[in-house]
Parts: C-alpha cells; sequence; structure tokens
C-alpha cells in the first residue's frame, strides 16, 4: 500500500532530489498530516535533526495528534527513540542508529530500520556519508531487531523515474517476513500496485506533491474487486468499531471522501456518487479509510452526526448499538430530552451528587468478590463514570484515543497508590 511521506525542514514540509537539493516547498506540515491520515500511517522525517542543524521537535510532536505517524530523522540513541515512542509516534525509523547494540533495547514491533542506498551500498548522515556496508547484508543482521525496513533508492529519490521493481523483489525476498517499505522515484500507480503485489509498500513524497497522482490514485492502485461495476463494498464503523452499515465505494468516491472529509459513496441505484446525509443532515465526518488484507473490501472509520446512519433513524443498518456506546448515546440523549426529574439530569446538574456516587461505586467494585456482584458493580461505576464524560463533553470516542495513546507509550508508571488515598 502506500505509505505518504512528509520530510520537514525549518518547519515546512519540502522536497529534495537525492537529499541535497529543495526542489519544493510545500507548506504547513499539519493539513497534509490531516489529509495523508485518513488513509493510515504517514512517514514523517526531520530532515533538519538528519542533518544535524536543528529539530522540527515541536511540529512533530502537533502532527501525532492529527494523524498516525511513523517518525524518522536524527534519532541516534536508545533515549530519543523511547521519547518519541512515549510521544505517540506508531514506529520509529532508525538510520544511523539501526544497529543491534542500540535495538535490542527498544520494542521490536515499534522499530523500522532506515537503509539509504546508493546502488548496493548504505549511506548515512542524511545520505552525505557512502559506507562499505551492503544492504542485504544489513538487513540480514538486523532482521531479528525489527518489524521492518525502510530502503531508499537515493540516487532515484526526487526523480520520478520510476521504481527498480527487480530490487524491490529481492528485497522482499530477503526481509523474509519483516515488511518492507521502499521508497525513491515512485512515478505512477502502477508503481505502488506492483510493489503490493510482490508484498512491499511504497513510501511517496515527491509524485504526491507534483499531484502526479493523487492520493485516491496511489491508496487504489492495490485495490481489486470481483464485482462487474468495479465497485468495493465497503463496511462503515464509528470510531468505537460499531458497525453502521454496509455500502459501495468506487475510485471517484474514495477521491471525493478523501478531498473534503465526509462519507461519501457510490449509489448503485442512483448510479452516482452520493454523500451521507446531503439530503438528511446525518453527515459523516471521515476519520480514516481502511482495506482488508485481500485488497477487495474497504472500512470506513466515521464520525457519525445527526440521528444515525440508518434512513430509518436507527444508530445502524443492523439494529441499536449495544453496551458501553448505547449507553452513552442513552446519556447524551437523557440530557438533551429527559425530563427534568430523570436521574440522569439530575447526576448531570449537581456535581457533588455525582462526585458522591462514583466515589460509592468505586468502593464497592472494590470490595465486590463474586463474579456476578463484580459485574454489577462495574456497570454502575461505568454509568457513572460515563455521566461524568458526558458532563464534561468527553466521548467514548475521546476515551478510547486516549487508551489507544497510553498504549504506545514505552516507558511505565510504577502504579504506586497516592500517599493519602484510603
Amino acid at each position: 500500500m502506500i505509505v505518504p511521506s512528509i520530510d520537514i525542514m525549518d518547519g515546512r514540509a519540502v522536497q529534495l532530489v537525492e537529499g541535497k537539493e529543495k526542489v519544493l516547498d510545500a507548506g504547513d506540515p499539519r493539513p497534509l498530516a490531516k489529509h495523508f491520515g485518513r488513509i493510515g500511517e504517514v512517514a514523517v522525517i526531520d530532515l533538519d535533526a538528519a542533518l544535524g542543524c536543528g529539530n522540527n521537535t515541536g511540529v512533530i510532536r502537533e502532527l501525532l495528534e492529527l494523524a498516525p505517524c511513523c517518525v524518522g530523522g536524527g534519532i541516534r540513541d536508545v533515549q530519543a527513540a523511547l521519547e518519541w515512542l512515549d510521544a505517540g509516534a506508531h514506529k520509529v525509523i532508525l538510520g544511523t542508529a539501526a544497529k543491534p547494540e542500540i535495538l535490542r533495547h527498544l520494542p521490536c514491533d515499534r522499530m523500522i530500520a532506515a537503509l539509504d542506498t546508493r546502488g548496493d551500498r548504505v549511506v548515512v548522515e542524511g545520505w552525505t556519508k557512502v559506507t562499505n556496508a551492503n544492504v542485504l547484508q544489513c538487513i540480514d543482521e538486523l532482521r531479528g531487531y525489527v518489524s521492518g525496513f525502510l530502503v531508499t533508492f537515493v540516487e532515484h529519490e526526487g526523480r520520478m523515474g520510476g521504481l527498480p521493481h527487480d530490487r524491490v523483489q529481492e528485497l522482499v525476498e530477503r526481509c523474509k517476513g519483516a515488511r518492507l517499505t521502499v521508497a525513491g522515484g515512485v512515478r505512477n500507480p502502477e508503481d505502488v500496485a506492483a510493489a503490493d503485489r510482490v508484498g512491499a509498500d511504497v513510501q511517496v513524497g515527491m509524485a504526491l506533491y507534483t499531484d502526479s497522482f493523487d492520493l485516491a490514485d496511489g491508496f487504489c492502485a492495490p485495490l481489486k474487486s470481483d464485482r462487474s461495476d468495479g465497485l468495493w463494498p465497503t463496511i462503515v464503523t464509528d470510531p468505537t468499531g460499531n458497525v453502521l452499515g454496509l455500502v459501495y465505494s468506487s475510485r471517484q468516491s474514495i477521491r471525493e471522501s478523501l478531498e473534503c472529509g465526509y462519507g461519501t459513496y457510490y449509489s448503485r441505484s442512483r448510479n452516482r456518487l452520493w454523500r451521507k446525509g446531503e439530503s438528511s443532515g446525518n453527515a459523516q465526518e471521515l476519520l480514516r479509510i481502511g482495506v482488508d488484507c485481500d485488497r477487495d473490501a474497504l472500512q470506513f472509520t466515521v464520525r457519525q452526526h445527526g440521528e444515525g446512519f440508518c434512513h430509518t433513524g436507527q444508530s445502524s443498518c443492523f439494529g441499536s448499538t449495544r453496551g458501553i456506546a448505547q449507553l452513552q448515546r442513552t446519556i447524551i440523549q437523557r440530557a438533551l430530552n429527559a425530563h427534568p426529574d430523570s436521574y440522569t439530569r439530575r447526576l448531570l446538574n449537581d456535581k457533588q451528587l455525582l462526585k458522591s456516587k462514583l466515589l460509592e461505586e468505586a468502593t464497592e467494585l472494590a470490595e465486590a468478590n463474586s463474579r456476578d456482584d463484580v459485574a454489577w458493580e462495574s456497570a454502575d461505576l461505568l454509568y457513572f463514570t460515563l455521566v461524568t464524560a458526558t458532563r464534561a463533553g468527553v466521548s467514548l470516542e475521546h476515551i478510547e484515543r486516549e487508551l489507544d495513546q497510553r498504549s504506545l507509550q514505552v516507558s511505565r508508571r510504577s502504579g504506586d497508590a497516592n500517599e493519602g488515598v484510603r
């Protein structure tokens, strides 16, 4: 699949030819990250740090809030890598520091070794120094320490002359299960599709910035369809994973979704594009488009507005949501529409009562022993927790995002109880 790339110099997104000449300034990287992040991970490279002339740490930390990012550039020791992992980087890309003595202290599943090459030789220090290391030998040496490799063909970088596909095939075979991403020379969607067919991802920068092809073309390039109309079945889910419905997508509807940021699909009955909510007002803010392992079905993760997804007024075409998601939905409805004497409304209006109930239910859960009692008290505490969250304008999506963010942290707190807490 395609991995969009943002190279940052002096706080701006740029493109260099062979790592030397700046030929393009794409401006503020923040809107780029939000746009690119709609299809998955984005590679963010700090060129200033890589070249040893400053850094863009502040800007990159902002990008981590906008998109799932793999961060690289000038990360040369264990502590620097850990700081980026704790900051929320999905993965860290190590170049010069991709050595066993450093990698063995870092989580393998979050590490990518960047091997920048001229021919078969690895170059380091911002592509300024050619080493005697052979790229295939480096893969053999590092394969057990990383989850993947990023191999950049420096002599092709920024020139859009096409990927060297024979080398891509050789590198995939050498990686033996570690995921390979290649960069340098990509000129059209077929480069992305060809690499995907042999098991490699393609990191793309210049081609996207110069409009040689757009994000939708790059994303759709590896997709397949067994339908005569060429459409892709598309599952629509909310941010918590609840299925809202089944629709169909075309290349043009995907392009429209990525550009406008709203769920847009292909209507088979009307034989045209339709943006969800264009008549009902129940619009969908697009968060992410994913593809399944066979490349023939899609998942749109959306933030649904209005009454719900289904034309019947239900939240889902498969019936109402259940569990915790439905609980918060009910609490929100009670907050807006319930009778003034409703208990939920009372809790929302009385902060002291809500606080006392939270403490009471937390204590009862801590003292519960049987399986049934623990389930009962947990449900009570979850109810009061979600009332508290709703009162503060915090959704279940916000809570799950915080949990996901914490799961990315490598450094752990001791977990000791605070002094004075009984």
